[in-house]
């Protein structure tokens, strides 16, 4: 009896086994079958190999959103950002409260001997104080704070379009009131001579330097490349600061922060 055996042939470098027991025909079938799995198995390696891909780049995605979204949770805000604020025609920072809280901060913290505090007759308005840095404050600056503060007084939500606003030095503001008297918090005493100023109700908001920045209308069309003038209204806020971000970018919140209650834009 024949015993078959079988031979190793080297072909192009790749080693083919054949079966002499079986026909050329059988032989090239079976390796024809193994072919067709491993074709089979190299497919699915290169779906596997492309499926992990594209996890590994959602991973990637997520992580770069996660890393923006730190950055801007991280982004640095300016000491005056915690106020009302806004860069005067003549380039003086003018800053004041949002309540009775940055009323009294305002006031204690930052204003000092050249600086100037505007305030209104009103209850409830605000302390704003423009910073001389030292300076003389030109007169465009001293109608805009005037304006600025008459703008966030009780006098915009009435629709008053002029209210009376003055201003003082701020060592004739202060905390000291008359035997049996009582100074609420973001209340002061105002002693000595005061400088009163016409004022007209008027109000923009523009991004300046990448913050968004409201105030008089002629402050804003000075710093800000574009300007959004503001109106007295009954809209919500939340929807007109809306209508702000898509002409103008910025962060919603900035925007709804730098707005006053009851407001709409100009037509």
């Amino acid at each position: 009896m024949h015993k078959y055996k079988k031979t190793h042939i080297l072909l192009v470098l790749m080693k083919v086994t054949i079966d002499f027991r079986k026909s050329v025909e059988e032989n090239a079938a079976e390796y024809f079958e193994k072919a067709k799995k491993s074709k089979k198995k190299l497919k699915g390696a290169k779906k596997a190999l492309a499926n992990s891909m594209k996890k590994l780049e959602n991973v990637k995605n997520k992580e770069f959103s996660a890393e923006k979204t730190t950055l801007k949770k991280i982004k640095k805000r300016e000491w005056f950002e915690k106020f009302r604020w806004f860069i005067s025609s003549d380039n003086l920072l003018v800053i004041g409260g949002r309540d009775a809280t940055t009323n009294e901060i305002a006031v204690k913290k930052h204003s000092e001997k050249e600086d100037l505090v505007f305030h209104t007759d009103m209850a409830g308005s605000p302390f704003i104080i423009v910073k001389s840095e030292g300076k003389k404050i030109p007169k465009t600056t001293i109608q805009e704070a005037a304006d600025f503060t008459a703008d966030f007084s009780r006098g915009w939500k009435k629709g008053l379009t002029s209210v009376d606003v003055f201003c003082v030095k701020p060592e004739q503001v202060s905390k000291e009131t008359n035997p049996g008297e009582y100074m609420a918090k973001g209340s002061f005493m105002i002693r000595g001579k005061t400088t009163y100023v016409k004022t007209i109700i008027n109000l923009a908001i523009g991004m300046h330097k990448n913050k968004i920045m409201s105030g008089p209308l002629s402050a804003i069309k000075k710093q800000c490349p574009i300007v959004i003038e503001i109106i007295q209204g009954r809209e919500k806020t939340s929807d007109v600061a809306k209508k702000i971000l898509r002409k103008i970018g910025g962060e919603l919140d900035d925007i709804i922060r730098a707005l006053p209650v009851g407001c709409d834009l100009k037509s």
